[in-house]
């Protein structure tokens, strides 16, 4: 949790961000690619650059400039379970993205099915109550690009997502400040990005009136302590705890409370996958497709790749991360002999059931090859599967992860 004190920093240091101040991350500079790092995806063409080129990020590995997607290597997981605010991966949908916000004239409007529209400054939000907790913030499509045959979509490994501490005031409360009117029924968000064509869909996201009113969903203006980079929402972002990164709207400019289901794009047309739990079916099947919606366990090795040769008869230490989803973590599990048997490892602090949790196993490899993984099961019973799903945008991927070593 936030201090006293750096809650007052914090509304100092808004009170004193204006245009010019913000003017300092823009624009977008040419991209200067220093290194190139091979992703390993299956079928190749897998080598992507690193990139320090984008204001407020250092080292991420460039899966395309316009919109800009950076994502995070998983060495940066294997140092901070806290994933730093400059190497926090970055996806956009549209191009058009404001790059000088001026935070005095910036307003947030609130409409719709309500009493009293709103439209709340900075500082306003700033003085209601707040609300802080750590949460995993993924794209829908991480790990895309190890999807077996291959989807269309950016072909990220592991790395689009990150953990962070996020600040700001549970959307309850602005709602209720509003107040609906009899009938609302779902609660639509959008940011300031645009698209370049006048005939293409704005982005725009929803969820019911009962999981807007939780009290966790939160519209973020803080960000580990510090405002939201340019690159991740600034001033304000939409946090979902426990549901993917499509309903975490960036650069949060209009809340619009309907008493109607949201039939927009983004809602009945994309960010869709097979309504049954594993998300699969296979390619030309036909199925029932429904809108994503919340995060299924995960556990990641952030201490080796696949591509080392390890000592025989030796002690070492296995670790990584893991989430749970939309709860916590119960026990993440590593096995030496491809799945045949599992032994628990041990976890690390519990920085709250949205956030990554450490863990770490102590094996001994015989000579030969071998395949190490490790499964996360959540606070629901929930596990990783052995076998990876299929759906046609490559989303929900959450298999088992596999290293194949060569031990001598």
């Amino acid at each position: 949790m936030s201090s006293p004190d750096d809650i007052i920093s914090r509304r100092l240091f808004l009170a004193g961000a204006g245009s010019a101040g913000l003017s300092m991350v823009a624009p977008l500079p040419p991209v200067l690619a220093e290194e190139a790092i091979d992703l390993g995806l299956p079928g190749g063409v897998g080598q992507r650059r690193l990139t320090s080129a984008f204001p407020g990020k250092t080292g991420m590995i460039l899966q395309r400039t316009r919109p800009p997607l950076l994502e995070t290597p998983m060495q940066v997981f294997d140092k901070e379970i806290i994933t730093p605010n400059d190497r926090a991966y970055v996806r956009w949908h549209w191009a058009d993205i404001p790059l000088d916000i001026d935070a005095d004239a910036f307003r947030l409007a609130i409409r719709g099915q309500v009493n009293s529209p709103l439209r709340l400054t900075l500082s306003d939000l700033l003085r209601m109550p707040s609300l802080d907790y750590v949460a995993v913030n993924q794209c829908s499509g991480n790990s895309r690009g190890f999807v077996e045959p291959r989807v269309p979509g950016a072909q990220w490994a592991n790395g689009s997502m990150s953990n962070s501490r996020w600040t700001g005031v549970p959307l309850r409360h602005i709602l209720d400040r509003a107040g609906l009117r009899r009938g609302a029924l779902f609660v639509r968000f959008a940011g300031l990005d645009e698209p370049l064509m006048p005939d293409a869909p704005d982005f725009r996201k929803s969820l019911s009136v009962d999981h807007a009113r939780d009290g966790e969903v939160m519209v973020a203006y803080a960000m580990n302590g510090e405002q939201l980079p340019l690159l991740n929402g600034f001033p304000l972002r939409l946090v979902v705890p426990g549901w993917y990164a499509t309903y975490w709207v960036k650069m949060l400019s209009d809340i619009e409370v309907l008493d109607r289901p949201d039939e927009n794009y983004w809602t009945t047309k994309a960010y869709l996958v097979p309504d049954n739990p594993a998300a699969t079916m296979t390619p030309g099947e036909t199925v029932t497709m429904v809108p994503i919606g919340a995060m299924v366990p995960r556990a990641f090795i952030t201490n080796m790749t696949g591509d080392r040769t390890l000592p025989a008869h030796t002690p070492l230490t296995l670790r990584g991360i893991a989430l749970g989803g939309d709860c916590g973590v119960s026990k993440v599990e590593v096995s030496t002999d491809a799945g045949a048997s599992w032994r628990l490892a041990h976890l690390g602090s519990d920085l709250g059931r949205y956030s990554f949790r450490r863990w770490q196993s102590a094996i001994t490899l015989p000579p030969g090859r071998a395949a190490v993984m490790v499964r996360c099961t959540n606070e629901r019973g929930l596990s990783q599967p052995l076998t990876a799903n299929w759906n046609p945008s490559g989303f929900m991927r959450n298999s088992v992860e596999t290293l194949h070593l060569i031990v001598a």
